[in-house]
């Protein structure tokens, strides 16, 4: 039976199932963004104290990025390689993918876990913290890492349950995971009176559950491809492959820690106000994201299949749907999104003076974005294909060779708004040039499949 559900991703006709296979993904996606963003609404509406509480948590927002960095070497890298063997055949190496996988995840966990709590205080000063909102920030923080483990697993294991043809039982452990965060919040926050404390140990609770999910699946005859503890750990081969395939998506969630330490520093001297309303808008560009997240994570296991199927046929077409999906919900999603700056604000905010600054910003934040659905397809095909090298050059230029510079290039000319406006450039500027590349590439990657006569 759990060969068939594999087997389906070869057979079944592709549009009817990139919807079966991305719907769960969207869905887990969209559950799995609440666990920040409900912790901000509710924060930020923290009577007296919500406009700083909500600048101390975003600057958090870095740290906690960097953690979930780490566990998209694995969770990026690790499901296409194992569901590139299992379409060749290989179901013995797409098992050592997954615990080698495993045990990288917990490595992770203790490097991660110490350094954030030694480090704690100076790198939240690095991210914007001021003496008006660092005490949120390490009220939060020392709560949040307890449940590093937890964060780890359940990013990184999840995607190998997509990659073995069952997204429903994937999106049961994210789900699972954010309704019990929002139920907890509240009670956390406002009944028991432990405010941003009380928003972090919801937090943890709610990824421990996730966490338990996925390693029982995984753990249990229930799974095509389990983690068997008794075959020899580490394969050092296995681990430089997931590691290559992988450092792309860690690149991309990495650097997004690192615009926050950049963009927060240089607004903090501003004032607090404009990093709050960078904590805004970037749930709000979270929001528009996380759907196409999804949908690339329920797409990919059916490009690499297919890819290592070899049916040249399959892939293009699953691409076209990808790419034709994906850039137009973008578009529409970031546009209803400029068009009410507004109504974004108040979900997080009650502060007159925070949603009128958000209204006055936000064009100069999100307009690049309209377009940067064909950077999520194209990038998404790339790491589906295996093609780690240009993966990772993709995944550098937005934010390294573009953001960075323009961020400290713009805003001595044009203050405050130039830190916003570096986003909207970069973003529409690494788009078109990834496009670009992925026109020119995907034909040469496609030729490498002639030799099985497809």
């Amino acid at each position: 039976m759990g060969q068939n559900y594999e087997e389906q991703l070869g057979t079944m006709k592709m549009l009817p199932l990139i919807f079966r296979m991305s719907i769960p993904a969207v869905a887990a996606q969209l559950v799995n963004l609440l666990y920040g963003i409900v912790d901000r609404i509710y924060i930020g509406h923290i009577a007296g104290i919500g406009t700083d509480a909500l600048a101390g948590v975003g600057v958090t927002n870095s740290i906690i990025i960097m953690i979930s960095a780490f566990s998209m070497i694995v969770g990026g890298g690790g499901p296409p390689l194992a569901s590139i063997a299992l379409g060749a055949g290989d179901r013995k190496k797409a098992e050592k993918i997954l615990e080698n996988g495993f045990l990288m995840l917990i490595f992770f966990t203790i490097i991660m876990t110490t350094v954030s709590y030694v480090f704690m205080e100076p790198i939240l000063r690095l991210t914007g913290a001021s003496d008006q909102t660092i005490g949120y920030g390490m009220q939060y923080l020392k709560i949040y890492l307890t449940g590093t483990l937890f964060v780890q697993t359940s990013i990184g294991l999840n995607s190998f349950i997509s990659a073995q043809g069952r997204p429903k039982v994937a999106m049961v452990s994210v789900m699972m995971g954010a309704a019990l965060n929002i139920l907890l919040d509240p009670l956390f926050i406002f009944g028991f009176h432990m405010g941003v404390a009380g928003a972090a140990l919801a937090t943890v609770i709610a990824q421990f559950f996730s966490a338990l999910w996925v390693l029982s699946f995984l753990f249990s005859k229930r799974a095509t491809l389990r983690i068997r503890v008794q075959r020899k750990l580490p394969d050092f081969r296995i681990i430089g492959s997931i590691a290559a395939l992988g450092v792309s998506p860690f690149i991309m969630s990495i650097t997004e820690s690192l615009i926050g330490f950049i963009m927060n520093g240089t607004l903090v001297h501003y004032g607090d106000i404009y990093v709050s309303a960078l904590t805004v808008m970037q749930s709000a560009m979270q929001i528009a994201g996380a759907p196409l997240i999804g949908f690339g994570q329920g797409t990919a296991p059916i490009i690499s299949y297919n890819y290592g199927h070899g049916d040249k046929k399959r892939v293009k077409e699953g691409f076209k749907i990808m790419i034709t999906i994906m850039a137009s919900f973008n578009f529409l999603l970031i546009l209803l999104i400029l068009l009410f700056p507004s109504v974004v604000a108040g979900m997080f905010t009650s502060d007159p003076e925070l949603i009128r600054t958000v209204e006055r910003v936000m064009p100069f934040f999100l307009t690049g974005m309209m377009v940067f659905g064909l950077q999520r397809a194209c990038q998404n095909m790339f790491v589906a294909l295996g093609q780690a090298k240009v993966s990772l050059f993709i995944a550098l230029l937005r934010k390294v060779f573009l953001l960075i510079p323009l961020v400290f290039i713009l805003s001595p000319i044009i203050g405050v708004n130039g830190v916003y406006l570096a986003e909207s450039i970069a973003d529409a500027t690494a788009a078109t040039l990834c496009t670009i590349i992925f026109m020119i590439l995907f034909p040469k990657i496609l030729k490498k499949l002639d030799y099985r006569g497809n």
